[in-house]
């Protein structure tokens, strides 16, 4: 028995001292891992934080990642970015498609919706409704564009690094949903 023990002892701590040592930032008490890999590139969390409604009501948490060598006004650009939100409330995939319509067209001019609109459409075909707990994510690639995962399932690609700069607009443009938060996720607060 002894030696059982210690062997199951001695795995535990090589297992331990072998293990990865990955790090993650908790938001709300909801965790995002500090790097996420995109094929072959490493993206590390630039910035994470909390989205309130109304002021009182905590609607979603949110962590935004991109190459450690960019700076915040290349968030924008065409570059390999990712964004995860996690909702603490029910969302319609009606609601979801609304509010991107008005966001992208906030923060883009006229023509360039008009150039997006077909896609924009195909991007809000994907939503589904969202229970409390659930994640969003939309994956930047240049040259593929940008993907749209629930919980870990991707739902679709939406060709174009010019619908990728107006997506990732809605959080991180010139009118974004909110500018606290989009400066907490740049880093930049």
């Amino acid at each position: 028995m002894t030696r059982f023990l210690f062997t199951i002892t001695t795995a535990a701590v090589i297992f331990f001292i072998a293990a990865p040592n990955t790090h993650a930032v908790k938001v709300e008490g909801v965790t995002f891992a500090e790097t996420y890999q995109v094929e072959d590139i490493e993206l590390h969390l630039r910035g994470s934080s909390l989205l309130r409604y109304l002021v009182f009501i905590k609607a979603y948490v949110g962590a935004f990642y991109m190459l450690p060598q960019e700076d915040a006004q290349q968030a924008l650009g065409r570059t390999p970015r990712r964004l995860e939100l996690e909702y603490f409330h029910a969302i319609s995939a009606s609601d979801f498609a609304d509010a991107t319509r008005q966001k992208i067209a906030d923060n883009v001019t006229a023509a360039t919706l008009a150039t997006l609109s077909a896609r924009l459409e195909q991007f809000n075909a994907l939503y589904r409704d969202v229970q409390p707990g659930d994640r969003y994510a939309l994956t930047s690639r240049p040259g593929s564009g940008t993907e749209l995962s629930l919980n870990g399932t991707p739902l679709g690609l939406i060709a174009g690094d010019d619908f990728a700069a107006a997506v990732f607009a809605i959080w991180l443009g010139t009118d974004p949903i909110d500018t606290d938060f989009r400066d907490a996720l740049l880093g930049v607060r």
